[in-house]
């Protein structure tokens, strides 16, 4: 076992001046926290900088604000902005590829411990203080290969499952047209004629008063939401009697609509739940189906955010949405692309299934590749 710090080279973000960041292309681009794991920036500066904070394709940077993430980067050349670092190896006895391995787990047992008010912070003195077993060169290599087939199986399974998400859009594009342009001439109308349409309640103040959780009522929230595939099928808080009798209970199905924060985007219920006021919820009459309009929102999605005012953070409200014009084809063939949604989403489940017993295995593989006794065998 080393000290990190006494094998590696830690070079640290400069704090640029953000009156000359850009979203149009002008300068440099620039990495900021959110850019780490996605791994591409949509943002560039046009301040002077020094070369040595020019980060190259495939060096390995590690977030050091909220989430302490990991990962290399993949786009083109960029400046290293503050609260980024880059971690390189600085011995002819590490291999980088076996240390982007080993950090994960040890900067997330860092995290669960890490205290904080608002944000959790990473300081270079912590992960210099990390200890990671080194073992011989070629059997940091074995690790390496192996926990690279391991990845490169998780990596396509979770690309078919994109394609499945691909074909569904390929697919209401075939049979219904661009939505935005409506090019079959479908008649259209407003989303609130096409069945209820009201926004969550929650009406007591405070909304995190203690005596409203811990109960049996699932509470769906923005972020929920946001992070939902097709259906909602998980929650991370729950209403008290007292909550409920405050709040509404959703029925399963009904389509969650976002509308502060994550603007327009929606997620099926797959349970009843409550929702707040920054969430509103859709129940179909016989004019619509609830994944035909799913999957139409996914399309007006980004238009609506972008349209939507912003003060401390974007919102839009229930009038926007009760004026929401939106095509209708007949029914009968919103229920034909209803059905053929059900079946790429029961393939897909098999791929879901798949891809978490690959990740449960990817996970032992990590386990058993840092046990200091695999060293010896």
């Amino acid at each position: 076992m080393v000290r990190l710090g006494d094998v590696c080279h830690i070079l640290n973000g400069y704090a640029f001046d953000s009156k000359f960041f850009n979203t149009v292309g002008e300068g440099m681009p620039i990495i900021r926290i959110r850019d780490v794991v996605r791994g591409f920036t949509e943002t560039y500066i046009t301040e002077p900088y020094k070369k040595e904070l020019i980060i190259h394709q495939g060096d390995l940077l590690i977030g050091m604000d909220g989430e302490f993430n990991i990962a290399p980067w993949n786009s083109d050349d960029a400046l290293l902005n503050q609260r980024v670092c880059k971690i390189t190896s600085s011995s002819n006895k590490l291999l980088n590829k076996y240390l982007y391995y080993f950090l994960p787990k040890a900067l997330k047992e860092i995290e669960a411990v890490t205290a904080f008010v608002t944000v959790k912070h990473l300081s270079s003195k912590i992960i210099n203080s990390i200890q990671i077993p080194l073992p011989p060169l070629v059997v940091q290599q074995q690790i390496v290969d192996v926990l690279d087939r391991a990845n490169a199986l998780i990596e396509k399974r979770k690309a078919q499952i994109e394609k499945l998400d691909l074909l569904v859009k390929s697919q209401f594009i075939e049979m219904f047209g661009d939505p935005v342009t409506n090019p079959k001439g479908w008649e259209s109308a407003k989303l609130s004629s096409l069945g209820e349409l009201n926004r969550g309640v929650s009406k007591h103040r405070p909304r995190n008063d203690p005596k409203l959780l811990g109960g049996k009522y699932p509470l769906i929230q923005t972020g929920n939401i946001a992070n939902a595939d097709l259906y909602i099928t998980s929650y991370s808080s729950t209403y008290s009697e007292i909550g409920l009798a405050q709040s509404k209970l959703w029925s399963k199905g009904a389509l969650c609509i976002t509308i502060a924060a994550n603007i327009a985007k929606t997620g099926i219920l797959a349970f009843d739940a409550c929702f707040p006021d920054s969430v509103v919820g859709f129940l179909p009459n016989d004019k619509a189906n609830i994944l035909y309009v799913h999957y139409w929102f996914s399309f007006f999605q980004k238009i609506l955010e972008e349209q939507a005012p912003e003060s401390a953070q974007k919102n839009i409200n229930l009038k926007i949405l009760y004026e929401l014009n939106v095509t209708v084809p007949p029914i009968i063939l919103q229920k034909q692309f209803a059905d053929f949604v059900q079946q790429v989403e029961t393939q897909k489940s098999l791929f879901q299934q798949s891809l978490s017993k690959l990740e449960q295995n990817y996970k032992s593989l990590m386990q058993k590749c840092f046990r200091e006794e695999i060293f010896n065998e």
